[in-house]
């Protein structure tokens, strides 16, 4: 079973530049702390996948099991993982995360 859901998370992660594993969606959050990253992402004028783990109970827990953190949200950039919200807030505020973005080749509004 657990194989199964990492696959789709795999493909999921694969098939897209910069994935957020969420609750709700990117334009109705069910959280604060996926809001909090949708903000940063938008903000910077990052497209991204928005996956709603509340639909899915199977990638709600295999992604606490894939990425071995414990918390949604999830960002992940390129097929790696970056962190949950507080990690992507600081990283953010301290100009990493719009440095990672350059570095991974993916397009914000700033460049």
């Amino acid at each position: 079973m657990e194989n199964v859901v990492f696959d789709r998370i795999r493909d999921e992660i694969a098939d897209s530049d910069v994935v957020l594993f969420m609750k709700g969606t990117p334009v109705f959050p069910q959280c604060g702390f996926s809001a909090a990253v949708a903000q940063v992402l938008t903000v910077m004028g990052v497209k991204y996948k928005g996956i709603n783990v509340l639909e899915d109970p199977g990638i709600r827990e295999g992604i606490k099991s894939f990425s071995n953190w414990p918390t949604i949200p999830q960002l992940y950039v390129k097929g790696e993982f970056v962190g949950g919200c507080d990690i992507v807030r600081e990283m953010y505020d301290s100009g990493e995360l719009q440095q990672l973005f350059a570095d991974k080749g993916v397009q914000t509004a700033a460049a």
